[in-house]
């Protein structure tokens, strides 16, 4: 039986590529948004520890981003098994932070199982893109929208997934979270094996990390791509940071908060396929010119909006998320086809410099916003006077906006191949 596994993922197609993106995908909305609240809940640790722990483990997931590139790119020839080890170790972590008792502390449990879960993630992330690369190389024609299309497609569908997932298992059984990661477990094991055949296996080696990471750094227009990259990730990590205390606050829309975030990641699945379609016939840049301009008319009506603007607001999530869809597929793309163009190797390498600047804006969010925010006499849950509330309103919706346009700015002026 084991002989006639390699066929699976030829005879699959692209299908195993979204798949394998709907798992990556789903473990990242645990590590944000339910691990927290389910630790607080089943095991009384407080918000203040749990905030300084991943306060911490942010820190050190941007950090360690560029060393598993190198690592990526280090073990190419035997990507498959690594990637089979990291899928076993983020499902096994999964398992320990919402099926298993802890045998220790709670909160030194919680740092653990997080730290083996954001560690897997990422390499899977970093090595998932790379190979995205070669393979795009033999789809023909417009490979790395097609691609992309399939892969952010996927992956958006696994955010929505894992969104509701806790939640409707929760309706029928007593165990909501351990099912989740139990189903979460049983899908990697699948995902893996559809993707077995798709891990081209040659060169790497482990040389000098600064050589895996020159043909990146060397090159203009890569340098360029992932500065537009920085400045495009930075107005999500914003609202994504104040999203919560923007709909509580400025909205008085408390409850509304899952729905909201469910509609903008909907929005932002359904409309991949139509961003990849419109670029393969109009250009990527041309198209994700346009998604980018979408973004910046949404963060200009949220900053008009006040308390009892939810169905206004529900718009906007509609609008913006189907934004975010074009940043998903198609500024990768750019990137991963200018590296193919280069022909130089060093994928992995570059793809876990892009996953550091994605991760470092939403990291600097965090540490300047919230800051500001406060020294601005914001409270969480209080009433707050309007200069508050304008300062939240401003710092959501505003500071996005501005980032945005530095990002169109300096993706009009660029010169780059179409995919």
């Amino acid at each position: 039986m084991t002989a006639a596994l390699p066929a699976i993922a030829p005879r699959a197609g692209l299908a195993g590529w979204s798949l394998f993106a709907a798992l990556i995908a789903m473990a990242g909305l645990p590590i944000y948004i339910h691990a927290p609240k389910f630790y607080v809940d089943e095991y009384g640790v407080t918000l203040a520890a749990l905030g300084g722990v991943l306060a911490l483990l942010r820190l050190f997931d941007v950090v360690q981003d560029p060393v598993l590139g190198w690592l990526a790119e280090a073990g190419r020839a035997r990507r498959g098994l690594w990637v089979a080890v990291a899928a076993g170790v983020m499902a096994a972590a999964m398992l320990g932070l919402f099926a298993v008792a802890p045998p220790i502390a709670p909160l030194w449990w919680f740092a653990v199982t997080l730290s083996a879960l954001f560690t897997a993630f990422s390499f899977l992330t970093i090595c998932f893109y790379a190979e995205g690369v070669g393979k795009a190389a033999t789809l023909g024609p417009k490979g790395h929208l097609r691609l992309a299309g399939w892969r952010e497609g996927g992956s958006l569908a696994g955010v929505c997934v894992a969104a509701v997932a806790p939640v409707a298992l929760g309706v029928w059984m007593g165990a909501p979270f351990a099912g989740f990661a139990a189903g979460f477990a049983a899908l990697a094991v699948v995902a893996v094996l559809a993707m077995r055949g798709e891990w081209a296996g040659t060169g790497g080696t482990g040389g000098n990390p600064l050589d895996l990471f020159r043909p990146a750094l060397a090159d203009p227009l890569a340098r360029r791509l992932l500065l537009i990259a920085l400045l495009n990730a930075a107005p999500v990590a914003v609202t994504s940071t104040l999203f919560l205390f923007f709909v509580e606050s400025r909205l008085g829309a408390a409850g509304m908060e899952g729905p909201l975030l469910l509609l903008f990641f909907l929005a932002a699945a359904v409309s991949t396929p139509v961003w990849s379609r419109a670029a393969q016939r109009f250009g990527a840049k041309r198209v994700l010119l346009a998604g980018m301009v979408l973004a910046i008319a949404s963060f200009l009506w949220a900053a008009t909006l006040g308390a009892g603007d939810t169905v206004a607001f529900a718009v906007i999530c509609l609008a913006s998320g189907a934004a975010l869809g074009a940043d998903m597929v198609l500024l990768p793309s750019l990137f991963a086809r200018r590296l193919g163009e280069l022909g130089q190797g060093g994928e992995g390498a570059a793809f876990g410099l892009w996953s550091f600047v994605s991760k470092l804006s939403l990291a600097l969010a965090a540490a300047v916003l919230l800051p500001a925010l406060q020294a601005a006499g914001f409270v969480p849950g209080a009433e707050n006077a309007p200069s508050a509330l304008a300062a939240l309103s401003a710092l959501y919706a505003l500071v996005p906006c501005a980032l945005k346009v530095l990002a169109v700015a300096l993706l009009a002026v660029t010169t780059v191949s179409e995919v």
